[in-house]
């Protein structure tokens, strides 16, 4: 028997698909373009994808003081892979992160690991949420007393798994 044919032809990418941007204002600050906005590939630099870098960087890979972008590096970084020391995104990794997965001094997300730590899965020194696991620790099992006491002055809004104050 033949291995697996079709008899579809394939299907031709639509016009611009494949299209890339660069843009770079002309404005800059310490040797950076002020902003840098780069999309898309560009075989004339070797780049699958576009690097933007600039103090407002926004593109497939931003490195500035603030990133935009699938994997975004500054001090500000916001995207599917954060790194910063302001992250936000799916995975976000900095100072104080939030995100689906979170690394850092404050982590905040569904997983999250840090020094505080507070998810429905957390690890830190303190760490609150439905699954919690640290030296203090605030979960849906437990409620270490030196945790109540930080979160709730962390915290005043409130915290998963912690009780509410009486």
């Amino acid at each position: 028997m033949p291995p697996f044919t079709s008899n579809t032809k394939p299907v031709p990418a639509p016009p611009g698909a494949f299209r890339s941007m660069r843009w770079t204002s002309e404005r800059e600050f310490l040797g950076l373009p002020l902003v840098s906005v780069a999309f898309g590939p560009d075989p004339a630099r070797g780049e699958m994808r576009g690097h933007a870098r600039g103090i407002i960087a926004i593109g497939d890979v931003a490195t500035g003081a603030i990133a935009l972008g699938g994997l975004a590096r500054g001090l500000i970084a916001v995207g599917g892979v954060a790194l910063g020391g302001i992250a936000f995104g799916g995975l976000a990794v900095g100072g104080i992160a939030i995100g689906g997965g979170a690394i850092g001094g404050i982590a905040v997300g569904g997983c999250a690991v840090g020094i505080v730590a507070v998810g429905g899965a957390s690890v830190g020194v303190y760490a609150a949420g439905g699954a919690s696991i640290g030296e203090h620790a605030v979960s849906a099992l437990s409620q270490d007393p030196d945790a109540v006491a930080f979160f709730r002055e962390f915290w005043p809004g409130g915290v998963p798994g912690l009780a509410p104050r009486r």
